[in-house]
């Protein structure tokens, strides 16, 4: 074994853990010693989004000791940022394990002399991001690994806009955290008296907020008995979701029940993502049974949320996250205006790999659309910067994420089911279904299509494979794809847009990140973006043109499926 590995497992031995943990190091070297190996040949890092891995014992896992070292480095940050009081909300979702770390994470900052607010048991990812504004509070933290396999669990760590940390906090957090040399560095006790136990009223403040955003409530009163199926997936959207729909006014909600309990071995699915069509199967079963108007389904912290619809011929289909954001925006926007709640200052923001319909429908009319980087904390930075200058209307990403109105600084699953299903309702009083929706939005904007692939490079070489493949594209980018000439590469690791017909360039004003972006002649862009954590490089690709008439719909469909698969064969991706 590694000189490095062993004298990490021996540290673990000899060093003030406590026996259970030793007990299943020992078993580990007895019985599995790849798997020892796998668990001490690093330390589980902490990236700018908190801790996420595989729990169990070993340094490179998620575990009392992992979780108590992250929690250290994070309250020294707290209190070398913060002057007087500091408070800090706690929450986790359904996950094995997440209410013991949860109270791991509680008892280490109240040891540290900060004040915790821990939720009495599982509550969504976004009424945490409300419960540090509401509190007013300096920090947050939710154990959880989102759609992950149940093997993992996850930290993500929150400032005190409610929002995932940004730069400086999110390195200077990271510094912390990395000079926290062993557990007995960390303070595990001491500071109960800190702990205060949160729940129903911090519910109740939620879901005021969230009743709030509606739009049309009279539309709800006369379609509340529209059929809506609701699945949680074993995670903490039934904590919520069901009570926010019947808020809002809506009758005839049915939840998928083989899936309504909060089960951290997520018993029913492969993974519990509602992004895969297996996760919501159950649900659309149920959906057919019932013939209902929409199904919806939630991840285990109630952050993300996936729908499915029937298209024209009366088949469920599930709609990919551009889809859904295209038509949420859309209903936002013109709804607030045909409502006169719209304003000169209004805007929206997004992702750079999010469809670029919303730029176009937001223009139109007369709401400003920005962009930035991938990931929510990105959208909640922009709003911090804005406030009070210009008012924020509703955010989203292509990864099934959404976020309206401001009060929650990261996506909200809670508050985007109960939108869709507002949206469902006035498409089915205008005597529309949601797809028809959909389909009238291509017409009278253009028709967008979006399609992801992901390509993994196994072994060690995978990550060099991939860093060459970004070189490559970036040093000697095609001159045309699919036979369409690129006119514009925009590097945001260099942080600017070079047109290459001329060789002019302008800056792009984000942060740093290393994606690509070949914009085409035919207005298709393609976008490559590399995994930071595995070896995995995403591409995302956008094709359009316009939609004369609904009648045309299968047609153009068609077509632009096919120039994506030009261009993927072209790009020699598959």
């Amino acid at each position: 074994m590694d000189t490095n590995i062993e004298n990490k497992v021996n540290q673990w031995l000899q060093g003030g853990f406590d026996a259970e943990t030793v007990a299943a190091v020992q078993q580990l070297q007895r019985g599995n010693p790849d798997e020892l190996a796998d668990a001490f040949y690093r330390n589980l890092e902490f990236g700018t989004g908190g801790l996420r891995g595989i729990m169990g014992v070993g340094t490179n896992r998620m575990n009392k000791y992992t979780v108590g070292m992250a929690t250290q480095g994070f309250a020294n940050y707290l209190k070398k940022a913060v002057k007087g009081e500091i408070k800090i909300a706690i929450a986790h979702d359904s996950r094995n394990n997440s209410r013991y770390f949860a109270e791991v994470t509680a008892n280490v900052m109240a040891a540290n002399g900060i004040k915790v607010f821990l939720f009495e048991a599982l509550r969504p990812t976004p009424e945490l991001s409300f419960t540090i504004r509401h509190l007013k509070c300096q920090g947050g933290i939710v154990l959880t690994a989102s759609h992950n396999p149940k093997e993992y669990n996850g930290y993500k760590a929150y400032w005190d806009d409610g929002g995932q940390l940004v730069p400086p906090h999110d390195k200077n957090v990271i510094a912390e955290v990395e000079k926290i040399a062993g557990i007995d560095e960390v303070k595990w006790s001491g500071g109960e008296a800190n702990i205060t136990a949160i729940g129903k009223d911090l519910d109740e403040a939620y879901l005021q907020m969230l009743k709030s955003l509606s739009i049309n409530p009279d539309i709800i009163a006369a379609q509340h008995d529209m059929k809506i199926v609701y699945t949680p997936i074993h995670g903490t959207g039934i904590t919520l979701v069901p009570e926010i729909l019947k808020r809002f006014g809506f009758t005839n909600v049915q939840v998928v029940q083989e899936q309504a309990t909060p089960d951290g071995n997520f018993p029913t699915v492969v993974y519990p993502n509602p992004e895969e069509s297996e996760a919501m199967s159950m649900g659309l079963k149920k959906a057919k049974e019932l013939d209902a108007a929409i199904l919806l389904g939630t991840d285990p912290d109630a952050d993300r949320v996936g729908i499915a619809v029937k298209d024209l011929k009366g088949e469920w289909i599930l709609l990919n996250g551009n889809q859904t954001a295209v038509l949420l925006f859309n209903y936002i926007i013109e709804g607030r205006k045909k409502k006169g709640l719209s304003g000169p200052t209004d805007y929206v923001g997004k992702t750079v790999v999010t469809s670029d319909l919303i730029d176009v429908f937001a223009a139109k009319n007369g709401v400003r659309c920005y962009n930035v980087l991938t990931g929510f904390k990105w959208i909640a930075d922009m709003i911090r910067e804005k406030e009070g200058k210009e008012k924020f209307i509703c955010g989203g990403e292509e990864s099934y994420g959404y976020m309206i109105g401001d009060n929650v600084r990261d996506k909200d699953a809670i508050a985007s089911v109960a939108m869709i299903c507002e949206m469902a309702a006035y498409a089915r009083n205008e005597g529309r279904s949601l797809y028809e929706q959909l389909i009238d939005i291509y017409v009278k904007y253009g028709f967008y299509k979006e399609q992801l692939i992901s390509i993994t490079k196994k072994g060690m070489k995978g990550a060099d494979e991939i860093a060459e493949m970004m070189r490559s594209y970036r040093d000697a980018p095609p001159a045309t794809i699919n036979g369409s000439p690129v006119v514009k590469l925009y590097d945001y690791q260099l942080q600017q847009v070079k047109d290459l017909k001329t060789g002019a360039t302008e800056a792009i004003n984000l942060p740093k990140s290393n994606v690509l972006q070949f914009i085409l002649e035919d207005g298709s862009k393609i976008s490559a973006r590399p995994s930071g954590t595995e070896p995995k490089i995403k591409f995302y690709f956008s094709v359009q043109q316009p939609l004369a008439a609904a009648k045309d719909f299968d047609q153009v469909n068609t077509q632009l499926d096919e120039r994506v698969q030009k261009i993927i064969k072209d790009m020699k991706l598959k």
